[in-house]
């Protein structure tokens, strides 16, 4: 055991050692990796285009770049968006370009390539387009929100998920059973805790992985060498762990669902309750962000158009300053909008919009409102009839904007609260149509 002991301190981990060097050996992910999926058949065929892994920590992302690398046989490089800025990347542009005069092919993994500026991603757009490079960048966070749209429009993105429990317990099975150090450890995981581990890891492999060798080292030998690992063991290494939620379970999806319906309800008090615990369980502060612009138009609208403001101004706060400082950010977001007049009247009159363009179709817009382009168009009777409003008293004429089959069409229905108020009484003043509405 003292073996085991001074050999643990000096391996590599073993979420490294017990990665993947075979496309069978694969777990997870089977939207994308089994036979006849998108991703496991160009592997096969050996035809790496240029993508996107988006996904948890410890789905996979590193381990399939890794294997699509070794299925082509190409000259590797692995760059971290936190360590590596344009040089690093120009460096390996500059290899790119020398490996293709040879006929060889450069394929470049990015880790967290969200954390990549827009002037370093940049930097890769003619390579990855001309085919210099084969990119692979790996991110946690939304891609349409953090890769640029020219860089992300020359990628495929691929969608990788939790792990689910019986997918870790394949790999922790794996590494029980495979590992070289974890089977002279004599290390012995009883059924409770095997369980436990499973579910508190989220459905990230890492942390079962890391959970078992932390707890090997730590589990004392009894007189027959063996080490058990107890809950209690587990819960003393992975304390951090203890605290944090499933970010893409159950609970994730009841605390922010409890979060908005107590903004939505006004209540922020309750409000702030949950978002002490997203913060406290290390939910992604932006996710929260995004809600509250959400909600500022869909709760709020127009009782206080200052909430949408509020709302965008803090997802900008947010990117820019980061944690733990953004929770500031977030509470005064937060109660502001919770102790906000509400209305739902805008989102209600584009859901009605919406469903009468889908079920009575495209009418003809009236002639009056058309564009009269050209000398044809006006001959047509494009433009013809339309009142311009500011000739009017109070810059505004009553015309028939709608369809004719629209004509009577009434979507919008403000509030009686807040700025909507004011809102709703100058349109009953303008609009027949709003009276007695």
């Amino acid at each position: 055991m003292e073996l085991f002991d001074k050999l643990a301190k000096e391996v590599t981990p073993l979420a490294d050692r017990l990665r993947p060097q075979r496309l069978e050996d694969f777990v997870g992910q089977a939207h994308l990796m089994s036979p006849g999926k998108p991703l496991y058949e160009a592997i096969k065929r050996q035809d790496i285009i240029s993508m996107i892994l988006w996904g948890p920590p410890g789905s996979g992302k590193t381990t399939l770049a890794r294997l699509m690398v070794r299925s082509v046989r190409a000259d590797f490089y692995s760059l971290s968006a936190v360590a590596s800025g344009v040089a690093e990347v120009r460096k390996v542009i500059d290899k790119g370009v020398a490996n293709r005069s040879l006929g060889k092919r450069t394929m470049l993994f990015i880790d967290e390539i969200h954390r990549f500026n827009k002037a370093q991603q940049d930097a890769l757009l003619h390579s990855v387009e001309d085919g210099t490079i084969t990119l692979i960048g790996a991110t946690t966070e939304n891609p349409s929100f953090e890769v640029i749209s020219p860089l992300l429009s020359r990628c495929q993105t691929y969608i990788l998920k939790p792990l689910s429990e019986d997918e870790l317990a394949q790999i922790l099975d794996r590494a029980l059973q495979q590992d070289g150090l974890l089977k002279a450890s004599g290390v012995k995981l009883r059924d409770d805790a095997r369980s436990f581990l499973l579910q508190i890891a989220g459905g990230d492999a890492r942390t079962v992985l890391s959970g078992i060798e932390l707890t090997a080292k730590m589990a004392k030998p009894d007189s027959s060498g063996n080490r058990e690992v107890t809950i209690e063991l587990l819960g003393e290494a992975l304390q951090k762990k203890l605290a944090r939620y499933d970010r893409q379970g159950d609970n994730h999806y009841d605390t922010i669902s409890a979060f908005i319906k107590s903004v939505r309800g006004s209540d922020p008090n309750a409000a702030l309750h949950y978002l002490a615990r997203m913060i406290e369980a290390g939910e992604d502060p932006k996710f929260i962000a995004r809600r509250l612009i959400i909600l500022a138009s869909e709760d709020i609208g127009n009782a206080d158009p200052q909430a949408l403001v509020i709302a965008t101004s803090t997802f900008t706060a947010i990117t820019y300053i980061g944690f733990p400082e953004g929770a500031l950010v977030l509470a005064q977001a937060t109660t502001y909008l919770a102790s906000a007049p509400k209305s739902n009247a805008s989102c209600l009159a584009i859901t009605a919009a919406r469903a009468d363009v889908s079920q009575k179709g495209l009418a003809p817009i009236p002639l009056p409102l058309r564009n009269a382009a050209t000398p044809l168009m006006k001959k047509e009777g494009y433009g013809v009839g339309y009142k311009y409003p500011h000739d009017f008293l109070g810059n505004f004429v009553e015309q028939n904007y709608l369809p004719e089959n629209l004509s009577d069409a009434l979507y919008y229905k403000p509030a009686d609260s807040g700025e909507e108020k004011n809102i709703r009484q100058r349109l009953m003043s303008l609009w027949k149509k709003y009276g007695g509405k």
